[in-house]
């Protein structure tokens, strides 16, 4: 099923044609702003994490030793393999500690669901564990952190959820792959699928707060991997590329560099999940809000999403930047997480979720 918003909408907050399970988004009262939506939901209250986890490093790349950091939590042993595993990846500059990685745990654990929290490269204070810099485009880790743990416990369904950089890993993956198995469902808030549109909107005067924030972790990352790597992150060549006062030249400059792209654009192009998104084909729920402050839908992405019958393409008015606070009561007031949950219930319960 395809989904979008009609253009004479009449409500501000108006949706129609939700997947089974999903209710109608309607913002807390106030929070009908992009901006507002996105910097309250850092901050709101919620729940406090009390799952205890099992840290677990993975090998992702064998010719450098990288490996990356997750947190498992893992159902008793006779039930493990028949539960359904979520595979959850944060966006850009978070981790596995990030407050909606560890909100939407919670909630799968609670459902029976098997978790893994994975950790991008060098994300979640993991800078030794591998030489390189992470960007956007290694699906692959994703794909080899699955197989690993599908390997080792026999998993029988797996979903992946990303946020953000993280939805476009997820997406990416699921366009590589096809129907592979295990892989049974897939879930993306506020993807990330057209990189460079991304990029130039981040510095719009508008979004300049986002892009700073962005972009100093980036860069007091990059001197921790200099201090760890200094052959390889070499102090005077890092000085001689100068200044990096945008996303789009850290790419440039900087991550093109050390990954050996020709450039920023090569880089956003061959990263994009925009490439294989017709591909899908397994049942995957992409949520996008038109008032996001900096995830930009190319016409022919969003094309190609309407046209692929495995994807749910639900595009509201509001929300924000994986934000999505509502006006409904409690754990239901984060609309994504919950919404994602139910999409995915169907597959913890019987595995078909058609």
């Amino acid at each position: 099923m395809n989904i979008k918003i009609p253009e004479n909408a009449e409500s501000d907050h108006w949706i129609t044609g939700l997947p089974a399970g999903l209710r109608p988004f309607v913002p807390c009262r106030g929070l009908a702003n992009g901006h507002l939506q996105t910097i309250v939901a850092n901050y709101f209250p919620r729940p406090a994490f009390l799952l205890e986890s099992a840290a677990v490093t993975v090998e992702v790349d064998p010719s450098d030793g990288s490996r990356v950091l997750c947190h498992c939590h893992w159902q008793p042993e006779g039930i493990r393999p028949s539960r359904l595993t979520l595979l959850l990846v944060h966006g850009l500059e978070g981790s596995s500690g990030s407050r909606y990685i560890r909100a939407i745990t919670a909630r799968a654990w609670a459902a029976g669901c098997n978790v893994i929290r994975m950790n991008m490269r060098n994300c979640g204070g993991t800078e030794a564990l591998t030489p390189t810099l992470y960007h956007s485009g290694l699906s692959g880790d994703v794909g080899v952190v699955l197989r690993h743990f599908t390997g080792l416990f026999g998993l029988q369904r797996v979903a992946l959820v990303g946020y953000s950089m993280g939805g476009n890993l997820v997406l990416k993956l699921a366009g590589e792959w096809g129907g592979q198995h295990p892989l049974c469902a897939v879930a993306a808030v506020c993807p990330a699928i057209d990189l460079a549109p991304g990029a130039d909107a981040l510095h719009e005067p508008a979004n300049r707060p986002y892009e700073w924030r962005f972009l100093q972790g980036l860069m007091a990352r990059l001197r921790r991997k200099s201090e760890l790597f200094p052959d390889i992150y070499r102090a005077d060549e890092l000085k001689e590329m100068g200044p990096v006062r945008s996303i789009r030249q850290f790419d440039e400059k900087i991550l093109s560099r050390y990954w050996g792209f020709k450039g920023a654009d090569d880089y956003y192009h061959r990263a994009a999940a925009a490439r294989v998104v017709e591909r899908i084909a397994v049942p995957t729920l992409i949520l996008h809000a038109q008032d996001d402050p900096f995830i930009r839908l190319l016409p022919e992405t969003r094309a190609k999403l309407l046209d692929n019958p495995c994807i749910d393409f639900v595009e509201t008015l509001h929300g924000g930047h994986c934000a999505y606070l509502s006006r409904d009561k409690k754990d239901e007031i984060h609309w994504a997480e919950a919404g994602v949950m139910r999409y995915l219930q169907p597959f913890a319960r019987t595995g078909n979720g058609r």
